[in-house]
Order: structure tokens, then C-alpha cells, then sequence
């Protein structure tokens, strides 16, 4: 519940954490950002509402955040949290998902996940980035894939440029918008559900698909 709070109230309590901590919230964000693309076990922590949000903040008058700063800072976590858990996917691979010790890593994520890399091949890199869930497992799955590392790190340094900037920058420059901020957490909600409705519609298509070859 506190999490789908801090999701839903992202402004408020990005707010808090700056009047409380100032610029140590770069930090923070940075932490966050890097544990949700880089721990396979945390896919449920906010990602593309949260630099809405940190950019939104950011085009305040007098704010200790700097979009800038904040792009070229979460830029650095996107890629060395997916690197991070490329290599956990090479290491330990599928064994993660059969040890039965994380009840939040599920097989449904990983055929989901999977889906996405027989349609797209390596550019599921970039395109999950703007996509929740994916995102977290997406670079799991190309280690244990062994997707060559030179290959995955371009992939991996364009996708989340582009994934912080747009949503950092579209915060910044319409964040404080009197209409987004009127209906600032319906904006945080449609970012979510504009995020998650293509992986939910690519998994039934592919369950569709694959129902009807064990039919056939």
C-alpha cells in the first residue's frame, strides 16, 4: 500500500525528499532508479513516473534539482543497472527464477519477457526501457541469453538516454503545466497505463498464438 501511495502521490513526496534533503536526493533518485532496472527482484519500484516527477520538480523556480544534473545522474543508473543485471542473468540465469526464494520473480515475467526478445532481437533493450516489468527483466534475460556484451552495452547506453530524457525533459518543460498540475496524478497514471498496455496485449497475443499451435 505505501508503495502504490508513493507511486500515485510521486510529486508530494518527491517534495518532501527535496525540502528534507536537498540535492542528496540526486542520490536517491539514483538508487532507485539503478535497484529498478537492476535487481531482477525489484521490478515493481516507480520508474518512468518517477523522472516525470523529478523533472516536473526540477522546473520549479528556486529547486535544488537541476534537470541536467538529473539526466546525465539517472542516465548513469539506467546503464549500470542494466549491466548490473545482465551479468546477474549470465551468472545465475534461470536457477534465480527455480530456487523459489523470490516470490516476486515469476515465470509469467519471463515469458512475457522473452516474447518481446522473439519479435524485437536486441532492440528490446531500448524499447523495454519504456516499459515496466520488461524493463527489469529484459536485461536479465539477455545474459542468460549470452546476447554478446559489446552489443548489449550500445543497446543498453542508447536506450536509456533516451528513457530518462524524454521523461525527464517532458517533466521539466510540462510538468507545471496549470493543466498537468490540476491533474498531475491522473497524468502519473496515464504514464502507467500508456506504459504497461503494450506488454499486456504483446503476452496474450503471444499465449493466443501459442494455445492455438498446441490446438493445431
Amino acid at each position: 500500500m505505501f508503495l502504490i501511495d508513493f507511486i500515485v502521490h510521486i510529486d508530494s513526496h518527491l517534495q518532501t525528499l527535496v525540502s528534507e534533503y536537498g540535492t542528496w536526493v540526486n542520490g536517491i533518485l539514483f538508487l532507485i532508479i539503478f535497484c529498478e532496472t537492476g535487481l531482477v527482484v525489484l521490478p515493481f519500484l516507480p520508474g518512468d513516473s518517477l523522472l516525470f516527477a523529478a523533472g516536473s520538480l526540477a522546473s520549479l523556480q528556486g529547486s535544488q534539482l537541476d534537470p541536467h544534473i538529473l539526466f546525465i545522474g539517472l542516465t548513469l543508473a539506467g546503464i549500470l543497472g542494466d549491466s548490473t543485471n545482465y551479468w546477474i542473468g549470465k551468472k545465475f540465469g534461470v536457477t534465480v527464477f527455480t530456487s523459489g526464494r523470490f516470490r516476486f520473480l515469476k515465470q509469467e515475467h519471463l515469458d512475457k519477457t522473452r516474447a518481446f526478445y522473439l519479435k524485437y532481437g536486441g532492440k528490446t533493450i531500448i524499447i523495454a526501457r519504456f516499459i515496466p516489468i520488461v524493463r527489469t527483466f529484459a536485461p536479465f534475460v539477455a545474459g542468460i541469453g549470452t546476447m554478446p556484451y559489446r552489443k548489449f552495452i550500445t543497446y543498453n547506453v542508447i536506450g536509456a538516454m533516451l528513457w530518462v530524457g524524454l521523461f525527464v525533459y517532458a517533466g521539466f518543460y510540462f510538468g507545471q503545466l496549470p493543466l498537468i498540475q490540476k491533474n498531475f496524478k491522473l497524468v502519473i497514471l496515464a504514464i502507467i497505463v500508456l506504459s504497461i498496455t503494450p506488454p499486456v496485449i504483446e503476452y496474450f497475443k503471444h499465449r493466443l498464438e501459442r494455445n492455438k499451435s498446441d490446438l493445431g
